[in-house]
């Protein structure tokens, strides 16, 4: 009897439900507000990095980038100078072509099967007035949490390439 009452005295007792309710639903919404701040920072990076890409293929459009005589290095650091504030410019790798027509204009995937970016076949060459020009950039962004559905990350080492092309003709500044 003595029993059953302690029994019946703990199935009424209601001290500690909201700690257990809490202990629930705690491990699903951390992991959804997470995935929710990850998928923001993607994101916001693209959108910081397909500007980046614009501004500075827009000074090759223009000539200036020619008619400065900027190498390789200084494209990088006008593509860093825009990026910087979200991303760590050692990660960044750019390739600018000219093509002969726009129907020539070829686009590969440079991540290899085992989730690596090849870089061997990039390039710089901004061309002169009247070329048709691809630059790409492409960014490998560091995901936060390890593994998130196998979704977000596209590289090894949990990273997610994120890329920005654009296509034009340089204008004729001759």
């Amino acid at each position: 009897m003595h029993l059953a009452r302690k029994l019946r005295t703990f199935r009424h007792d209601r001290k500690g439900a909201t700690a257990v309710e809490f202990a629930l639903i705690a491990g699903p919404f951390f992991f959804f507000l997470m995935a929710l701040i990850e998928v923001a920072a993607v994101f916001f990076a693209s959108t910081v990095i397909e500007n980046a890409v614009l501004e500075s293929a827009r000074e090759i459009r223009t000539g200036q980038v020619q008619a400065g005589g900027m190498d390789a290095d200084g494209f990088r650091d006008a593509v860093c100078a825009r990026v910087e504030v979200i991303a760590d410019c050692t990660r960044l790798e750019f390739d600018v072509r000219v093509f002969a027509d726009f129907d020539t204009v070829a686009v590969s995937d440079p991540v290899t099967d085992d989730g690596e970016l090849q870089t061997d076949d990039f390039g710089y060459d901004p061309g002169d007035a009247g070329d048709i020009v691809m630059v790409r950039v492409f960014y490998r962004w560091p995901l936060l949490m390890p593994n998130f559905l196998n979704s977000m990350s596209n590289m090894s080492n949990n990273e997610r390439l994120i890329t920005s092309a654009t296509v034009f003709r340089n204008e004729p500044w001759d």
